[in-house]
């Protein structure tokens, strides 16, 4: 009998690829498990094979539990007391085993026994796949189709490992038979208690990026760069890439040879159009690439909302677009800008409403003419912030403007944002107050004193004929 343990260690070992240890741990688990049906309730039993001469025994095992508490389960635990008989060191919390007769090797229920054992090697398998892949996270990962069900498609990977493609990450579209070979990018490794653990993805923009990287040896060569990447998968794609050696072009390495470097990662994409982007470090040119084919007129760029007006000729308008809005889409996505396309005629109309609303707002707050506020409006300024806190040498170099001007603008404005700041603090205080129901005239009356008195002034609009007139 100690031959055959051995023997069936040694076969399994070999067969399945899993080490002795785990062979001996899943045969110890089915002795116990049939040697427990030969008493009556959940006793705990523990097999001991020797793993040199597969001789084996069997112990019982209580734990023992306090004097007053109640036992939970009697077939596995003991009072102190009663176990302290048959081992006087034991403390509580702690096992103490017996011998008992353990059953035949020959006699063990077979399919008990194959299950447990089957179950500890496929747990043991699971094991050693996630251990092989879990530092591959990141990485393109190859197989043969195993079978489609509902969308899904299992990879085989070869070693008893496999990989699932949800529908999800499948490229919309895409025609897989059982058979074919197809590429995913390993997002994820997961111990799942059934089915495939490995997680590939066919509509990441990493995908894209690592067949560039594949296909493409100057940026294995570190002459390129690929800054990042959009989708929109099966469709069309675009990528930013960035010289790092002036004399090579970056569009012609990735293009190759007659388009055959960005055609062959095209049909691995199920046919995906793919533009190449030059990358640039000011945003509103890298915009303007990324727009490709469509030309820009004009870019207006707001850093506050982290936007864009994006002005294009009106015949190239729906390219602009393109199709359901991919194009101005996907470059939005690269560049990670909101983009608002529009034509030129648009642009300047929008322009033109917005310098509108700043210049009456300089001329109310600032109490200048129509003339001095349109200085303002040309030179870029388009807030009373601008206006207050902009550096002073920055002003002067408004040719329209002189030093006694500048400073008269610059207080005036700080003026009307004190005023602004009391009139929101006035607002808070009489909400506040109203909640707690206080009287509002009186609070409104400490106010007005407390806080309009220093800041009442007088001032006389400024207009071109007296530039540097000015009255406080």
């Amino acid at each position: 009998m100690n031959k055959d343990i051995l023997l069936v260690v040694d076969v399994v070992s070999n067969e399945k690829g899993v080490s002795k240890e785990v062979i001996f741990n899943a045969l110890e688990c089915a002795i116990a498990s049939a040697t427990k049906k030969r008493y009556e309730g959940e006793v705990d039993v523990r097999i001991h094979i020797d793993r040199r001469t597969g001789d084996y025994k069997a112990f019982r095992r209580w734990q023992a539990v306090e004097e007053e508490e109640e036992l939970d389960s009697p077939h596995t635990q003991m009072n102190l007391t009663e176990a302290q008989i048959h081992n006087p060191n034991i403390a509580i919390g702690e096992w103490f085993e017996k011998p008992i007769e353990s059953v035949n090797f020959d006699r063990i229920g077979a399919q008990a026994a194959k299950q447990v054992i089957v179950q500890k090697i496929r747990e043991a398998e699971r094991a050693q796949i996630i251990e092989a892949y879990q530092d591959r996270q990141g990485e393109l990962i190859s197989g043969v189709v195993k079978r489609v069900e509902r969308g899904n498609v299992i990879l085989d990977l070869g070693g008893n490992a496999e990989a699932l493609i949800t529908r999800d990450e499948m490229i919309p579209r895409e025609s897989v038979r059982p058979g074919d070979r197809l590429r995913g990018y390993l997002y994820s490794v997961r111990p799942e208690s059934r089915g495939p653990q490995i997680f590939l993805s066919r509509t990441a923009p990493e995908l894209l990026i690592k067949l560039f990287n594949m296909e493409v040896p100057e940026i294995g060569e570190h002459f390129l760069e690929i800054v990042d990447a959009a989708r929109d998968p099966g469709l069309r794609a675009k990528i930013a890439v960035k010289p790092k050696d002036p004399r090579i072009d970056p569009v012609g390495a990735c293009v190759g040879m007659r388009g055959s470097r960005v055609q062959a990662i095209s049909n691995e994409l199920a046919g995906e159009r793919v533009d190449i982007i030059v990358f640039d470090e000011n945003p509103a040119q890298f915009v303007m690439n990324a727009m490709a084919p469509a030309d820009v007129v004009s870019i207006i760029v707001d850093e506050e909302t982290h936007s864009m007006d994006v002005a294009v000729q009106e015949e190239q308008l729906s390219q602009a677009i393109g199709r359901n809005g991919q194009n101005v889409r996907l470059a939005s996505q690269l560049t990670s800008w909101t983009l608002n396309v529009m034509t030129d005629k648009q642009a300047r109309e929008k322009h033109e409403q917005e310098a509108l609303v700043v210049l009456e707002l300089f001329m109310d707050e600032l109490e200048v003419d129509e003339e001095i506020a349109n200085i303002l409006v040309q030179e870029g300024f388009s807030s009373i912030e601008e206006v207050a806190y902009v550096p002073l040498t920055e002003m002067l170099q408004i040719e329209a403007f002189d030093e006694n001007l500048v400073k008269e603008l610059r207080s005036r404005a700080k003026d009307a944002l004190l005023t602004r700041a009391i009139a929101t603090e006035e607002q808070d205080e009489s909400i506040l107050l109203s909640e707690e129901k206080l009287p509002q005239n009186m609070v409104a009356d400490e106010m007005n004193e407390q806080f309009m008195q220093p800041v009442a002034t007088t001032h006389k609009v400024i207009n071109q004929e007296n530039l540097t007139e000015q009255s406080i």
